[in-house]
């Protein structure tokens, strides 16, 4: 009881003065437990709960308590937003696009919230819905990743020709685009368009050096050169990054994994000793004549 009273007199401090206060003071923990007492709360107060929650983590928590003020008072904006932010942080991606589209509601401008809209519609498989959205941002802020969520929304939709180009431009914009490239080698795949996975993983590869689905791509343009010797390498580094890769999920997105198995790196490996192994006794006989 004491902790709610100033020092200098014996009334009671107003709980959003002292929570504000320790929290200025970087005291986030202490300012929720003042408002954690048992006593009549302003809306003002429950804000500042949530809030404190959100920047400790409980973010189940948070959701909670901002999901009680829009009970109280649906057209709070900023707590719309917060509540999106946190079902979202929680990936649930219904509940957060219901949240974010009150918020765009009332306020149109938010591309942020937009952004955060269209990428619930992604994984809600709403790719129609997605790309109307990412088309929806024209703020300067949003333009370069608009683009790129319009490029995979179009990837999705299987209109791969407009997604290429939307990736190409990003690359224009942005040599240093991993993720693009990255979309651009699996989508090439899918179509199987060696040459296209080829080029785009070298491009890759240069960019970092330590990219598995750049080796991955290299490694499956060796084997369809019948190189194995290379595709061996690319796909030991592969390995060597990312182990895991030697079981791909049935359910994975990387069209990449679909065609690398633990048997063709078996018959890779055993390709390679043999060409050692060739190689060797070439030298050797070239060496006794």
């Amino acid at each position: 009881m004491n902790r709610l009273r100033n020092p200098t007199t014996s009334a009671p401090q107003d709980p959003l003065e002292l929570a504000l206060s320790l929290r200025a003071q970087g005291r986030p923990q202490e300012a929720l437990a003042v408002l954690s007492i048992p006593a009549e709360l302003s809306t003002d107060c429950y804000i500042l709960c949530g809030d404190l929650q959100f920047e400790l983590g409980q973010i189940e928590q948070a959701a909670e308590t901002y999901f009680a003020v829009t009970e109280e008072d649906r057209d709070n904006v900023y707590v719309q937003a917060q509540l999106g932010l946190c079902l979202y942080r929680l990936q649930l991606w219904e509940p957060a696009a219901r949240a974010f589209e009150v918020v765009l509601q009332f306020d149109p401008h938010r591309d942020e919230t937009r952004l955060q809209l269209a990428d619930c519609f992604l994984r809600l498989k709403r790719f129609g819905a997605a790309l109307a959205c990412f088309d929806e941002c024209w703020s300067e802020g949003s333009r370069h990743r608009a683009l790129f969520g319009k490029a995979v929304a179009l990837q999705l939709l299987r209109r791969l020709d407009e997604a290429e180009k939307l990736y190409e431009r990003l690359l224009s914009l942005d040599p240093a685009a991993e993720e693009a490239l990255s979309n651009l080698i699996a989508m090439s795949m899918e179509v199987f368009e060696l040459a296209r996975v080829q080029k785009y993983s070298q491009r890759l590869l240069e960019i970092n050096s330590h990219s598995v689905i750049a080796l991955q791509g290299l490694a499956l343009t060796s084997i369809e050169r019948l190189d194995y010797a290379a595709a061996a390498d690319y796909f030991q580094r592969a390995v060597e990054l990312e182990p895991a890769i030697l079981q791909p999920s049935d359910n994975s997105p990387d069209a990449v994994d679909y065609r690398i198995s633990r048997k063709i790196f078996d018959s890779l490996e055993e390709a390679r000793r043999k060409l050692k192994f060739k190689t060797a006794r070439a030298s050797n006989v070239a060496q006794s004549r």
